[in-house]
């Protein structure tokens, strides 16, 4: 259902290939399939689960409390609803290497395009934090190699995402990346770098594909898509975007309600029943019942 065309390799084939054009890849985060709906509406390259965001779905910080059963199954309902390829976060990889295999074959029978895998110890936390703590790079690569042994397309792309340079400066993260993609990684995500400059030495160390996280109040300067083309990277997320958007419009309009008593005066910030029953596709499902769809959206526009 949900009038997908493209299968889950197809999805993978395609994203391989954008890669290999060299363009910037924009994959905004989702935090629930409608959302993804929209991303692939608007015209964006593909579709971004961050772990983050499922935490905080949950009500929970963002500190490895998550399970491979609630990341696998968020992340099925988002990248089922859209022929866009969807990359996901799973942390540390919900253990050892051993765990970190079973983890991809799990989500990659789920139809993902890819995950990004980090170094922090665990319990984790959010990237832009200070106080993380790594892994040895030998722990690291061992997860790293089961990751990429464990699956089953080759086109399923294996992004390694360091927390190193919060840690241990630019040079060892540069040393991490390098060691990272010689185990097997796909793509190298450098977490929390500052500014053009550090970005810029990155692109200039690293050969593989490189993935820049935007994510807003953080702790790099947000660039624009056209610095980012320019600086040689391949792939940007904005993982919170959506949730913060979302959260900052609700809370801002359930003040003005309880305050006025009424919701006249938010009703222009709200999506209408027409634009959602059009991004459920509700039509579509009348040719399968024609008692499904038999009214009209005239009038709640």
């Amino acid at each position: 259902m949900h009038f997908v065309k493209k299968q889950a390799s197809e999805k993978r084939q395609h994203f391989a290939d954008q890669l290999k054009t060299g363009k910037l890849l924009r994959f905004p985060g989702a935090y629930n399939p409608l959302v993804a709906k929209l991303i692939e509406e608007i015209g964006y390259d593909g579709v971004y689960v961050s772990g983050g965001v499922m935490a905080n779905d949950l009500g929970m910080p963002d500190i490895g409390l998550t399970t491979l059963h609630d990341v696998a199954n968020r992340s099925h309902q988002i990248a089922r609803v859209t022929n866009l390829p969807t990359i996901i976060d799973i942390d540390t990889g919900f253990g050892e290497a051993m765990n970190v295999a079973r983890t991809i074959e799990t989500i990659e029978t789920l139809g993902i395009s890819g995950c990004h895998i980090e170094d922090q110890t665990n319990p984790k936390r959010c990237g832009h934090l200070d106080n993380k703590e790594l892994v040895s790079i030998s722990e690291m690569t061992k997860k790293i190699k089961a990751a990429a042994d464990a699956r089953k397309d080759k086109n399923f792309l294996i992004i390694a995402r360091t927390d190193a340079n919060a840690v241990e400066g630019l040079d060892k993260t540069i040393a991490r990346a390098k060691a990272y993609i010689d185990a097997g990684a796909d793509m190298i995500f450098p977490e929390a770098l500052k500014d053009e400059t550090e970005f810029e030495k990155m692109r200039k160390s690293i050969k593989s594909y490189l993935l820049a996280n935007m994510t807003e109040f953080g702790k790099s300067k947000l660039l624009t898509k056209k610095e980012l083309e320019n600086l040689g990277y391949n792939l940007v997320i904005y993982p919170v975007t959506t949730q913060r958007l979302a959260l900052k419009n609700v809370e801002d309009g359930l003040k003005q309600i309880f305050e006025e008593g009424h919701q006249n005066n938010v009703i222009e910030k709200m999506q209408t029943r027409k634009r959602l029953y059009e991004l459920v596709d509700y039509e579509k499902y009348g040719a399968f019942d024609q008692s499904v769809f038999n009214f009209g959206t005239k009038g709640h526009e």
